[in-house]
């Protein structure tokens, strides 16, 4: 039983993101936009956070360098959470999980990691899955990033930005834990924040509207789980090799497809289905691959 608890806590924290999508557009159809929801929730997890350990704020200002963190991490679940919004729910978490392709660019570039035949395999695969998801309904190539979508480049966007939090992760690996989890939580407010500022001057984003006990309550119970659910990744990471927590990890998008087709929220498509399939291929291998070299170590 509790060999199983680490496993358990991380499909609860893959069940908690693969269903956020819901959440997000109930609070969204009761008229608060996606970045304000997630400004405000961030915000309620981080007073939490500093609340039960107070002297994390030290730790942030002797480790500057968690500004890139707070920045990439923000940037990721901003752009996430907008998506999943206003979006494909299985479209946006497919296209989201081009992330091992992007981590292995950035390594190569970031941290001098060459890429191996099996990565640019990868590369490849998640990149032909891409296409294939993009592809226009009439076939015409021409067309493909004319038909990319808002919630398609937000859905990019964060994988790109999640591909940059797990290099940077890997750079600050000396930096406290609590420290990092806190520069993460309060950059995804401070980014929510200054983008539904921007986004409200530029007329894309609505303005923050009037109290609702609809959005209001739905808020602090997601906020509530997204912070369990960081917990459990935290108690199930630390205790299984990374490339098994990769693997598990990985039914988020389970939960993510199964959910969104039920409640009509997605669209299943051979196409997408095809393209999803070699995407995920790419992040198994990358997580088998990560898997292999903790046991060989």
């Amino acid at each position: 039983m509790q060999s199983a608890l680490p496993f358990a806590a991380l499909l609860f924290n893959a069940f908690v993101w693969g269903l956020a999508w819901w959440p997000f557009q109930h609070m969204h159809r009761a008229g608060l936009h996606p970045l304000w929801a997630t400004a405000g929730m961030y915000a309620v997890v981080l007073l939490v956070l500093l609340a039960w350990r107070p002297g994390i704020v030290r730790q942030l200002r002797a480790h500057p360098q968690l500004w890139l963190l707070a920045l990439a991490s923000g940037l990721n679940n901003v752009a996430f959470n907008w998506a999943v919004t206003i979006g494909d729910v299985v479209r946006v978490v497919l296209l989201f999980y081009l992330m091992p392709a992007w981590a292995v660019l950035l390594a190569w570039k970031v941290l001098g990691e060459r890429p191996t035949a099996p990565a640019l395999l990868r590369l490849a695969l998640a990149f032909a899955g891409v296409v294939l998801v993009l592809w226009p309904g009439d076939a015409r190539a021409s067309r493909l990033l004319q038909n990319l979508s808002l919630a398609d480049g937000l859905a990019l966007l964060g994988g790109f930005m999640f591909a940059v939090t797990n290099v940077t992760l890997r750079r600050l690996h000396a930096v406290p834990g609590p420290a990092r989890m806190v520069a993460m939580f309060g950059g995804c407010m401070l980014m929510a924040l200054a983008v539904a500022l921007a986004g409200g001057r530029a007329g894309v984003v609505d303005a923050f509207p009037a109290f609702n006990a609809t959005w209001a309550i739905t808020g602090l119970l997601l906020a509530g789980l997204l912070l369990l659910g960081n917990w459990a990744l935290q108690y199930g990471a630390a205790r299984l090799a990374a490339g098994t927590t990769a693997l598990v990890m990985l039914s988020e998008v389970v939960f993510a497809s199964a959910s969104s087709a039920l409640l009509g929220a997605a669209t299943l498509t051979p196409r997408t289905v095809l393209g999803g399939a070699l995407i995920l291929l790419a992040s198994l291998l990358a997580a088998l691959q990560f898997r292999s070299r903790a046991s060989a170590s």
